[in-house]
């Protein structure tokens, strides 16, 4: 064990948390209408809780055993065989363990943007379940637990590079999220503005800077690696913000606060496969590209194609994910078979077990709310709760 890198990953393990609790939910509330931001707050923080005690039971088993290359089995279940002597490198297991939850935990919330304003509460903590296991932790152990995406895979001894989760994360959930989203349909009314622009920066602000813990947690050392991750993941998201401000005045001639910090999210998840292998400079043309090509993407599903993703999960994340995985292969530091090979294996099964899950969860629980419980909102509707009280 070396201490120097346990501290360092106990304290990006909480960093990696705030992300979800309150940094995502604060991010996705302040984007809905009002009377929907107390459904968005019960979901986030419900599925954030249920998916600390699945990767428990069975995910980090899933994600991290040696059964196969393909499936990680359940020798691990229950944290079965892990002591305070197991070490993962130079890691106690237990805070590999627990820093590896915290990734666990916020892709499925990623995916809740999807459901925001129409969606059965039972269908989204089932679903989340179902995904985490079937999904997210079978990806996992793919590319990070030694699987058949990883070196001496399919692909040879050049295994995909994906240093913090641009497929793992970030391309799982968009995928995802596109699927559900042309089974949803769109809302009864799309046409509304974020009611809390403020809430929305606060949000952004706390993920970016848990993003310092996501990508410089990634090295799973205190080392230059861990700090060269850091340092693009902060150029990345500044570029990507100040490239979205500028496009949209551009097109639009206005400069807004949530297209901006939604320009830092789309930086932020284009640089995070790339952030242990690029350096500063290939960090800021990362930036630049994603805050141009992920408001293209947003454009382009909500106008022409009147794809509803109620909050772009999609557009900046499966897309930013996806850019961002490629570049590794435009830069010279992975292979064009193994990263568009990738992709396009992660993206397949993400969108044909999502659609299975759809299916199947809709049938035990349903899928949308009624019309008069989305036209009231979801607030009173389903948990007789307001945000704000204006009596």
């Amino acid at each position: 064990m070396n201490q120097a890198d346990t501290v360092w990953i106990l304290v990006t393990t909480a960093l990696v948390f705030f992300m979800s609790l309150p940094g995502l939910l604060l991010f996705y509330g302040g984007m809905v209408r009002a009377r929907n931001a107390i459904s968005v707050f019960t979901q986030g923080y419900a599925v954030a809780c249920l998916m600390a005690i699945l990767w428990f039971i069975a995910g980090y088993s899933i994600a991290y055993g040696d059964a196969s290359p393909y499936w990680g089995g359940l020798g691990k279940v229950f944290l079965s065989g892990v002591t305070q002597d197991s070490l993962v490198g130079t890691l106690p297991e237990i805070v590999f363990f627990s820093f590896q939850m915290t990734f666990a935990i916020i892709t499925p919330v990623l995916v809740l943007g999807v459901f925001a304003e129409r969606t059965k509460f039972g269908f989204v903590l089932l679903f989340s379940c179902l995904w985490m296991l079937l999904v997210y932790a079978p990806i996992a152990h793919w590319v990070w637990g030694g699987g058949f995406l990883s070196d001496g895979g399919i692909f040879g001894e050049n295994g995909v590079r994906d240093f913090a989760g641009g497929l793992v994360v970030h391309e799982a959930a968009g995928v995802s999220a596109l699927i559900i989203a042309l089974v949803l349909g769109p809302r009864l009314n799309r046409d509304y503005a974020p009611h809390q622009p403020g809430m929305v920066m606060v949000g952004a602000a706390m993920l970016w800077v848990g993003w310092l813990g996501f990508n410089g947690g990634s090295s799973l050392a205190a080392d230059v690696r861990a700090g060269m991750a850091l340092t693009v993941t902060l150029l990345a998201g500044a570029t990507a913000s100040v490239t979205w401000l500028v496009w949209e005045y551009v097109k639009t001639g206005k400069a807004t606060l949530v297209g901006m910090v939604t320009g830092t999210i789309s930086g932020l998840a284009a640089v995070t496969p790339a952030s242990g292998f690029v350096g500063p400079a290939y960090s800021i043309v990362i930036g630049i590209v994603a805050g141009i090509m992920c408001q293209e993407t947003v454009y382009f599903l909500r106008n022409r194609l009147k794809v509803d993703d109620s909050l772009d999960v999609f557009a900046v994340h499966g897309a930013g994910g996806v850019y961002g995985t490629m570049m590794m292969a435009a830069l010279g530091v992975a292979t064009w078979p193994a990263q568009i090979g990738s992709i396009l294996i992660v993206g397949g099964y993400t969108a044909a077990v999502t659609l299975v899950l759809v299916f199947f969860c809709k049938g035990v629980t349903g899928l949308r709310v009624e019309k008069e419980a989305e036209e009231q909102g979801l607030d009173v509707a389903v948990h007789e709760q307001r945000a704000y009280d204006l009596s």
